[in-house]
């Protein structure tokens, strides 16, 4: 105890008279077996995404899968250190990065599939290029990454007392987080947008000049393996969504706040709310429902490794714009026009 009268939590090592777990931020052990079981459940995923990523090789789409996943099992290996010791300061700062920057990787494999159906189904109908949506929301989820990791490392450096700097941290948090929320609600606005457009033009005749082509979407649309596809894509977003919402919100009331302290909430909205649409993910990859999603991360890389990307890129600069300009018209269905993208 400093000069016998009072006694700093910055000197706190474990749990003690004088460093009580209502002291930590978090203000109490974390459940070791649901937290254990998050980690598994991350883990398995990981080991499941880095096969199907190898064997269909859909490499874009998993490797931000795999990233997120590996953020993800290591924050909730380092909750489960702490239950054994809730001032565990490195994995306290590693609970808090890993866990917040995790899903941000996540959504970047749902912001690349959009471009992927649009080609598949009809690219005209999408109010701008296939090509432009990654090209729009990766870098917006990245801005949002960056401000979430400089609020992280904010917060995780100032430990469990300096209250100013882990202010400052929560307030960049929330910035990026709210960011995400925004870039996501786009994103969700034009799948919408183009999903209601798609719907209108596949129930129409098939008797026009882009008769051959409403069919082969058609048939592509009414697939039960892509539905699947579909269906786990927009629970995945979902659950992402519904999480960053629920991160506002807890982290809006500061660190040490009543949301903060309360585990249940954090493991339902946060940790299953995450697992869950990695599950889905993994579960239903494009690799087995959405071929032709694969086929085309395949055949970029397989150019890639030949060393050719100059003559590449031209190509698939060519072919990406005669998908998306001229997919209305003669008798090739939208996968033949967009097998080479």
């Amino acid at each position: 105890m400093a000069n016998g009268t009072h006694f700093s939590t910055r000197d706190c090592k474990e749990v003690s008279l004088f460093c009580p777990v209502e002291a930590t931020v978090l203000g109490y052990y974390p459940n070791l077996g649901v937290n254990a079981f998050l980690a598994a459940g991350f883990g398995l995923c990981l080991v499941g995404l880095i096969v199907t990523g190898i064997w269909k090789k859909t490499w874009g789409y998993s490797a931000a899968l795999v990233a997120g996943c590996i953020l993800e099992f290591a924050g909730y290996i380092a909750r489960v250190q702490m239950h054994a010791n809730p001032w565990n300061q490195d994995a306290f700062q590693t609970q808090i990065c890993a866990i917040i920057l995790a899903p941000t990787l996540i959504c970047i494999s749902i912001y690349l599939t959009l471009k992927h159906v649009v080609l598949s189904l009809n690219a005209s109908l999408s109010r701008v290029r296939p090509r432009l949506y990654p090209a729009l929301f990766v870098p917006a989820d990245v801005s949002c990454l960056v401000l979430q990791a400089i609020g992280g490392g904010l917060a995780a450096s100032a430990g469990h007392d300096n209250a100013a700097l882990l202010l400052a941290g929560d307030r960049v948090i929330i910035v990026g987080i709210a960011l995400q929320v925004v870039v996501l609600l786009v994103f969700g606005a034009m799948c919408a947008d183009y999903f209601v457009r798609a719907g209108r033009w596949l129930k129409g005749p098939g008797d026009g000049g882009d008769g051959p082509q409403r069919e082969a979407a058609r048939a592509i649309w009414e697939d039960k393996k892509f539905r699947l596809f579909f269906y786990a894509v927009a629970g995945a977003y979902t659950g992402i969504l519904i999480r960053c919402i629920y991160r506002i919100a807890e982290m809006s009331g500061g660190w040490g706040s009543p949301i903060m302290r309360d585990e249940p909430s954090f493991i339902v909205l946060e940790g299953f709310l995450v697992l869950i649409p990695v599950a889905l993910l993994t579960a239903f990859s494009p690799g087995f429902l959405f071929p032709a999603m694969a086929e085309r991360e395949s055949q970029r890389f397989r150019r890639k490794n030949k060393g050719s990307n100059n003559s590449s890129d031209n190509h698939v600069s060519e072919a990406e714009k005669g998908g998306e300009m001229g997919v209305t018209s003669g008798d090739e269905t939208p996968d033949a026009r967009a097998g080479s993208v």
